[in-house]
């Protein structure tokens, strides 16, 4: 029986070019590697961006809830609790969009004749006793617990640039809760912690904090009835954080849309308005 050259064979097989995958495969793996790296940008990029648009609409139809996007006049009362006693003040509110507001003091009739005038993020205080309108600012203390910004400033929308933290349950009520951060140093407060009802976007509460990120104060949203044609908190309990038991309770009543010419929102005609 014959047997083969193994000398040969040998030779022969060291010679075969080694086996390498098809075009087809490669092709395979080229396009799993493309899908992992989509997928990745899915994740870093498209998901983010999809909360940011969650948080911006939450915030929208919060602030919708609390105030009308049409022109109107509102009516608030503000009972403070501080260490030197109680104060009562009482104001009419003229707001046209979050850029145009008119804050009118109606009690105490010892200051009657303020008036507020806020255009954009600029504040004036016109005094009857003075002749030029002092420029104030957004974060400066109005009464008690409420700075100007609070009652001259509708919405949050637009001061802040909202994200969304987490979802947390209050009182067996699943809430939203929402980082608010300021646009710039301009508006009232450097940072606002905001929690809205999940099923109505609907605020229950806030948390302000200044520039150094230390809690001013915390705010009740409270007391939801019909004003101005839809279901608002009427009543807000502004709680100071740094000073145990001094508060602000602000009453929100006789809310009507009305119809705001742009000429009253100007410097010069203070004087005029009703």
């Amino acid at each position: 029986m014959a047997f083969p050259n193994n000398s040969r064979f040998i030779s022969e097989a060291m010679t075969r070019r080694p086996i390498r995958p098809g075009k087809s495969g490669l092709r395979q793996r080229l396009s799993k590697f493309v899908t992992a790296v989509g997928m990745i940008a899915v994740a870093l990029f498209i998901v983010p961006s999809a909360f940011a648009d969650d948080a911006t609409s939450i915030l929208e139809k919060a602030d919708a809830i609390r105030f009308p996007r049409e022109s109107f006049q509102v009516e608030v009362s503000i009972t403070s609790a501080t260490s030197s006693g109680d104060e009562f003040r009482k104001f009419r509110i003229l707001s046209k969009g979050n850029e145009n507001t008119i804050i009118q003091t109606v009690e105490p009739a010892s200051e009657r004749g303020q008036i507020l005038l806020m255009k954009a993020r600029d504040l004036w205080v016109f005094l009857p006793t003075v002749s030029q309108p002092v420029r104030l600012s957004l974060a400066q203390r109005l009464t008690g617990q409420v700075a100007n910004g609070d009652l001259a400033r509708a919405n949050f929308s637009g001061d802040y640039t909202p994200r969304l933290l987490r979802t947390e349950k209050i009182d067996g009520i699943e809430h939203q809760v929402l980082e608010l951060t300021a646009v710039d140093r301009g508006v009232t407060y450097a940072r606002v912690v905001l929690w809205v009802r999940a099923s109505t976007s609907a605020p229950s509460r806030a948390e302000f904090y200044s520039l150094s990120d230390k809690l001013l104060k915390t705010c009740i949203y409270d007391e939801y009835k019909t004003l101005g044609g839809k279901l608002r908190p009427t009543r807000l309990i502004m709680q100071d954080a740094l000073k145990q038991g001094e508060q602000s309770v602000l009453e929100y009543s006789a809310m009507q849309l009305r119809e705001l010419p742009d000429k009253i929102f100007t410097k010069e005609y203070l004087k005029k308005v009703e």
